[in-house]
């Protein structure tokens, strides 16, 4: 597997991320696609992490620029230098006139709760936290069914029997995906290791993220699985010199290394906040927490347009059967490690 130019020009390309959007604090206004009086002003607001990962932040910026494009809609974004950020970034959005604004990121639970209680009248949507409050609406993903998927196809391709996880930060969040990862490889093939997992430590760090990788590699795991956003990238990296499989997330990061990344497991974060937009011009928007799973097609895997030929249609097959057992409850799919553990005692 040679490396790819599409990799390696997005591995150069993080630290020029900022287009369009202003420094901290001061967030960059926008065109309004040509129409004089915009239905809605809506505001976005990055944690520390950025635009430019190719996975989760920019599916966010992709459901935006959606609504841009077919809502007519006004929009500010602006991208978060540290978390002390926060609480200014989002009541800037407010104090603007922002009719609508979204918190990217767990990490921006705390902050939301203060701001929202102080602008009522504003209201916000955070992507994976859990604010209870009358103008917020949360939206969270059954990461744990998608990673199911990822597990037991990685387990299915596996030739050496050992797969690996590298995630972000060790945070309940991510111990959603690893324990989905687990139990899918384990459903698959009860006599495969999963390795202890690794951790980046941040979300942008490709060096930290390739180093977890490599570890894993050399530790014979022919399948690595990432929930590390931009610090994935460095997995991928890794994966291209070891001549192995990685696994991408949130986004389909199958083009990023054709061959390589063996699959993605894609979380609708595009849909969901397009889908709030629409529901706020539509007068239907609702308080409270709305959830993506595997069977609303919130979480899933990619089409494997590169990989489907060595994935093959039986193991293909395979998929979808476990998939439908998700769907339809027979499976439930742990999402804590105390689950996980569970899990496999009643399997094993």
């Amino acid at each position: 597997m040679r490396p790819i130019s599409i990799l390696q020009f997005a591995l150069a390309s993080l630290a020029a991320v900022m287009v369009g959007c202003g420094p901290a604090g001061e967030p960059s206004d926008s065109a309004t696609n040509g129409k004089d009086t915009p239905k809605l002003s809506v505001g976005l607001v990055f944690d520390s992490g950025g635009r430019g990962d190719k996975s989760f932040n920019d599916s966010a910026w992709a459901g935006l620029e959606r609504a841009i494009n077919e809502l007519g809609i006004e929009h500010r974004v602006v991208e978060s230098k540290s978390e002390k950020d926060y609480d200014q970034n989002l009541a800037a959005m407010a104090d603007q006139g922002c009719d609508l604004v979204f918190a990217v990121g767990l990490g921006m639970e705390s902050a939301l709760k203060k701001v929202a209680a102080t602008y009522p009248k504003t209201k916000f949507a955070i992507v994976d936290g859990l604010v209870e409050a009358d103008n917020v609406r949360s939206l969270r993903f059954k990461e744990e069914e998608g990673s199911f998927l990822a597990g037991y196809l990685a387990a299915l391709m596996s030739e050496s029997g050992r797969l690996g996880f590298v995630g972000g930060k060790e945070i309940p969040l991510i111990k959603k995906f690893h324990a989905g990862f687990v139990a899918g490889a384990k459903t698959a093939r009860p006599d495969v290791v999963v390795l202890p997992e690794k951790y980046t430590g941040s979300w942008d760090n490709t060096d930290t993220g390739k180093l977890a990788a490599k570890a894993l590699f050399a530790d014979g795991a022919d399948v690595v699985y990432h929930a590390a956003g931009k610090a994935g990238l460095g997995v991928f990296a890794a994966a291209e010199e070891a001549m192995k499989y990685a696994i991408g997330v949130d986004s389909d990061q199958d083009y990023l290394a054709p061959g390589v990344v063996l699959t993605s497991m894609v979380k609708r974060v595009d849909e969901s906040v397009f889908q709030t937009v629409k529901d706020v011009l539509d007068g239907k928007f609702e308080s409270g927490v709305k959830v993506y799973d595997l069977a609303s097609g919130g979480v899933g895997l990619s089409e494997m347009k590169h990989t489907k030929d060595q994935v093959g249609a039986e193991r293909l097959a395979k998929v979808e059967e476990v998939s439908a057992k998700i769907k339809s409850g027979e499976i439930s799919v742990p999402s804590t490690p105390e689950k996980l553990a569970e899990f496999l005692q009643k399997s094993g």
